[in-house]
């Protein structure tokens, strides 16, 4: 092996253990029977067994179930409806509309939601903001993932369709919607992703008095971080891998048809 061979792989596993290593020391320490979480002392499942019957972290994860869902529903037709029309008509204004909030910095767009829900809308803030906000910063994601599939499929699909006398509707509802359907998917499950685990415009869009999964877990680790946090932080990074996994087999899938 050469030796900028070694080093590019010395780099490379010092970056990932950089990035796994934390990881991992959360999901074994969420099994450790010590309240103070300092240092191993033996195998548990007690904190699993407390986390389900601590009633406040049950209805802020139910809440953000809820808004998690909520958005992903949203955005999938918004961000859908987006990349269909940055597709098709070309105009130069639509991406920069529609991918702004997926490059602007999440205390911006936080503050500058936050500003608009009560200064232009006049709204209290809680779950119907969260939701909102939420579906605004993930309608980007979506049209990403749509308008890469259109990219790669055959124009001349819908122009057969067309000349066989189908209406626009049957065309979007016989043809598209079906060859899209894997990256329509693919988005919503990145959706349901990223809003789950939102933290910085959770915080800035959230009333008083509604538990969101993110911020308890904040307010829980100012006191200490004590094996019931490494807990649902497991389960969280559980269920997060999962749909990341799944929208990556969806789009792995798509690119395989593609090649053939």
């Amino acid at each position: 092996m050469r030796r900028s061979n070694i080093w590019l792989w010395s780099a490379a596993a010092l970056a990932y253990a950089f990035l796994y290593i934390p990881l991992i020391i959360v999901v074994v320490y969420s099994f450790n029977d010590s309240k103070l979480n300092a240092e191993w002392v033996g195998f548990t499942l007690s904190w699993y067994v407390a986390l389900f019957n601590n009633q406040e972290m049950l209805t802020a994860a139910r809440n953000s179930l809820t808004i998690a869902v909520s958005a992903s529903f949203c955005a999938t037709i918004l961000g859908t409806m987006a990349g269909l029309a940055i597709h098709r008509y070309k105009l130069k204004f639509l991406p920069v509309l529609v991918f702004t909030p997926v490059a602007m910095p999440e205390i911006l767009l936080g503050v500058a939601l936050l500003l608009f829900f009560l200064q232009v809308l006049n709204l209290t803030l809680g779950m119907i903001s969260i939701i909102i906000a939420h579906t605004t910063f993930c309608i980007g994601f979506v049209a990403i993932i749509v308008r890469a599939r259109l990219q790669g499929m055959d124009e001349s699909i819908f122009e057969a369709a067309r000349d066989l006398g189908a209406s626009p509707w049957q065309t979007f509802r016989l043809i598209t919607l079906p060859l899209i359907m894997p990256a329509v998917v693919a988005g919503a499950l990145m959706s349901f992703t990223l809003s789950i685990d939102d933290f910085v415009i959770t915080f800035f869009t959230k009333g008083v008095g509604e538990p969101i999964l993110p911020i308890q877990i904040y307010t829980m680790i100012k006191v200490a971080v004590t094996p019931e946090v490494n807990a649902i932080s497991t389960l969280l990074m559980l269920l997060t891998l999962t749909m990341i996994i799944i929208a990556a087999k969806l789009d792995s899938g798509v690119l395989r048809r593609e090649a053939k």
